[in-house]
């Protein structure tokens, strides 16, 4: 089914999407806003964890991306690389850097055009474009355990063409049902559902949730959050004029959430007893088709099924409050979910076609005024109700394979808007090498037409 966890998890200020607007590869989303598309949700893993097992695979260790930059000039290609990776049993660090080539091929060639002949000048100012320091973003990681389970992980880097150094702290103690995070970061970058990026100054988060149910059962979370200074949007015009998102402004915020899963299969092959299987055997011994494991286990079985997840959310704004925001506020949300897989997933070549549909409700207050705003307006009211939050969404995922590579589209639409009823709002599209020896891991190469950017991520135990 597609990932219901986002429904609870987009209400926090820690759900991570992917994005290589940094090196680390991740952006917040803003919490109050629709749920994101699906295919944005961040790996679990670390990018520099990604980059040490990815670089075997690329020439040189090279992982490209895309992303745009505040200078035109420095184009949106870069190549990132893991530059060293020292480790000891309780403790690694990683040295990641990035070049982004484009503005140097062009300053070479413009000097090159300009020089009248080839001689120590041109040298010269051929090497001044070679360590033009705009072209070059560096990033540090170092993680350092903290008795058996608990782990401290610090990170530092500098983008060439930003002014200041990005840190961030996050320290992680999992307990036998639940998670205990605290992260700080120094800006925090956040992506809101118009693909709008927003730097906040100083953010800091404290988490302590349940562990998430695999099928059916209860889920909750509570969450403090604080934020520092004024949110700046990330490479947009000094003139754009727009307004940041309520939920990124300073304040001190206390949140809670809850949440119920279910699931039902409408159809799934059973499985097959011990005895049924030996009989078989014993009838096809003459048959020398192949059997293959599956590529990924969470993909193994042809099926149809429902899903569904339904919470409520209660937050206090201790400090911060203005009339953009309530001082205290409670909510409703939910998501409905419907999944098909035909094939296994376990053969070379067309041996999985999976379609999923899933409606989402981020706010069920929003969209209850939305109605009711609806219903006015019928009756000659021209009042109208400009939170996104309150129109619900669908999202459809489909996914093919094609050969070895499995080719996946994500897609969300923004219900009742636009001239047919729905519009386009996101739709990223991917594809994905699955790594049989891992069970359920794969590599993601992604790309979104909205933002305008694309990357190359190893992510296990999703799908």
């Amino acid at each position: 089914m597609a990932n219901l966890s986002s429904a609870i998890d987009s209400v926090f200020w820690d759900h991570n999407l992917s994005s290589p607007q940094t090196l680390e590869g991740t952006a917040r989303s803003v919490p109050g806003e629709p749920f994101p598309v699906d295919g944005a949700r961040a790996s679990r893993s670390h990018r520099i964890q990604q980059l040490s097992l990815l670089r075997e695979g690329f020439p040189l260790g090279v992982i490209p991306a895309f992303a745009p930059s505040s200078d035109k000039r420095l184009g949106s290609f870069s190549l990132n690389s893991l530059l060293l990776s020292p480790s000891s049993s309780n403790w690694w660090a990683g040295l990641v850097g990035q070049f982004k080539p484009k503005k140097l091929f062009a300053d070479i060639k413009t000097s090159i055009s300009k020089a009248e002949e080839w001689d120590l000048q041109l040298f010269k100012d051929t090497t001044k474009h070679i360590v033009d320091k705009s072209l070059y973003s560096v990033g540090l990681w170092t993680q350092i355990a903290l008795g058996s389970s608990s782990s401290l992980l610090l990170s530092a880097e500098r983008l060439g063409d930003k002014k200041g150094i990005r840190k961030k702290l996050m320290f992680v103690h999992p307990l036998e049902k639940h998670d205990l995070t605290v992260e700080a970061a120094w800006p925090d970058l956040f992506l809101d559902h118009k693909g709008r990026f927003w730097d906040v100054p100083e953010s800091l988060n404290f988490d302590f949730s349940s562990l998430a149910p695999e099928t059916t059962g209860l889920q909750y979370r509570f969450g403090v959050h604080k934020s520092k200074g004024d949110p700046q949007q990330v490479n947009a015009a000094e003139t754009s004029g727009d307004d940041a998102p309520a939920s990124l402004f300073p304040g001190l915020c206390a949140k809670a959430a809850v949440s119920y899963k279910a699931n039902r299969d409408l159809w799934r092959p059973k499985e097959k007893d011990d005895n049924t299987k030996e009989e078989e055997e014993d009838d096809d011994d003459d048959d020398d088709a192949p059997v293959f494991l599956p590529y990924d286990i969470r993909l193994k079985e042809p099926h149809a099924a429902v899903s569904g997840i339904v919470g409520s959310t209660l937050a206090a704004w201790i400090t911060g409050r203005d009339t953009k925001r309530s001082p205290i506020s409670a909510d409703a949300f939910g998501s409905a979910c419907c999944t098909f897989q035909k094939g296994r997933f376990s053969k070379l070549y067309g041996d999985l076609t999976r379609v999923d549909a899933r409606v989402d409700v981020s706010s069920a207050s929003a969209l209850a005024k939305r109605i009711f705003h609806a219903i006015r307006r019928s009756s000659g009211s021209n009042k109208t109700d400009d939170d996104a939050s309150g129109s619900p969404r669908l999202s459809l995922i489909f996914q093919q394979q094609v050969g070895p590579i499995v080719f996946k589209v994500d897609s969300q639409f923004q219900v009742g808007a636009g001239k047919y009823g729905a519009q386009m709002e996101d739709l990223i599209y991917s594809l994905n090498y699955s790594l049989r020896l891992l069970e359920s891991g794969k590599v993601v190469a992604w790309y979104s037409p909205k933002r305008k950017e694309g990357m190359v991520e190893l992510r296990v135990f999703e799908f």
